[in-house]
Formats: C-alpha cells, structure tokens, sequence
C-alpha cells in the first residue's frame, strides 16, 4: 500500500511540474512572435505602467494603483502632465506595439502595471473617455462613454488579470486603452 500511495504522489507531482511548465513555454513562444508571424496557439500582450501608488490613491482612491515594479514612479499629475504636452509617458505601453499571428490564434492579454486598463478594438486609434489624456484627438467612438459603454467596460483589464481575445478575422486589427489612449498596438492576423 505505501508503495502505490507514494506512486500516486509521484504521479501527481509529475503532472503539477508538467502542467507548471505549460505556462512558460507558451510565454518562450509567445516572446519570438514581436514582429514575427505566430503559429496558432496563443500569443501573449503584456500591458505596463508606471504609476506611483501613493499619488494615484491619494486622487483615486485606496488601492487603485497596486504597481510593485521598481521605479514605478510616475506621479497623477505627471501623467497628466506629459499627456498634455503631447509627449505621453512610455512607461504606459502595451508590449508588443505589433503582433502577427495565424487565423485561430488566441491573444492573451495580462494587465501586469498597477492599474486597469482597457484592451479596445478600434476602427481608428484616436482618444479616449478622459479628455485630458487626450492630447487634443477627439474621443474615439468605440471609447465613447467610458465604463458606463458595456461594451468599453467589457474590455476592461483590471492589474493583475488577464483577458482572451478569440475568433480575430483575417486582416488587420487596431487596439488601445481608452484610457490612457496612447497605449495602442495592431494585430495582424493571416
């Protein structure tokens, strides 16, 4: 009996270890498709930013910024700031900015700033529902109406989390956050 009970922990930690490894791989595979054409499968987009949660929570409240990157320091109202200069903080940014991947694929979306984010397909990159980010474009109509627009606030990533974007067409595909709508990137789909 202690000898199967021991097989049956062997078994058991052998499929953890495999299926812990599953996640690594598709994230190896997912890094050689900047730029380059993806296999079907799943293709990762990372979005970041930088802000500084002692000035963000202070306006928005406890918890909203939870960013524990090094050198997140981004202040609210250097955000704001650099936004109206027309010159956007880079630390916002979804990672690839270009994807090109086969019909079927899956877009994995993870929000690994410290806050939310909207991951919007768009007919044309423009601005989004907080006008002074906006650096002057007009909001956009797909960002329209901000999260009280199910269909911007199903698009929402909040830090942490993931989305799956299925079922892409053929061609090319624009997407940004309609909140900080600097932050875009096109998939192109084969």
């Amino acid at each position: 009996m202690k000898t199967r009970t021991i097989g049956v922990r062997a078994s058991f930690l052998a499929a953890a270890l495999t299926l812990s490894l599953v996640p690594a791989a598709l994230a190896q595979e997912d890094k050689s498709s900047h730029g380059k054409e993806n296999s079907a499968g799943v293709a990762q987009v990372v979005a970041l930013d930088e802000c500084d949660p002692t000035t963000f929570n202070a306006v928005l409240g406890p918890d909203f910024c939870k960013n524990v990157a090094i050198g997140a320091a981004t202040t609210f109202d250097e955000l704001f700031a650099k936004a109206k200069a027309g010159t956007p903080d880079p630390g916002w940014d979804f990672e690839p900015d270009e994807l090109h991947i086969k019909k079927g694929t899956i877009v994995s979306v993870v929000d690994q700033g410290g806050e939310p984010h909207t991951f919007t397909e768009v007919k044309e990159f423009g601005g989004g529902f907080i006008g002074d980010l906006n650096h002057g474009e007009p909001t956009i109509p797909e960002c329209a109406g901000g999260f009280a627009n199910v269909a911007v606030a199903k698009t929402r990533i909040l830090q942490g989390s993931t989305s799956q974007i299925t079922g892409l067409s053929k061609g090319e595909h624009r997407f940004e956050c309609c909140i900080h709508p600097w932050m875009r990137m096109t998939v192109d789909v084969k």
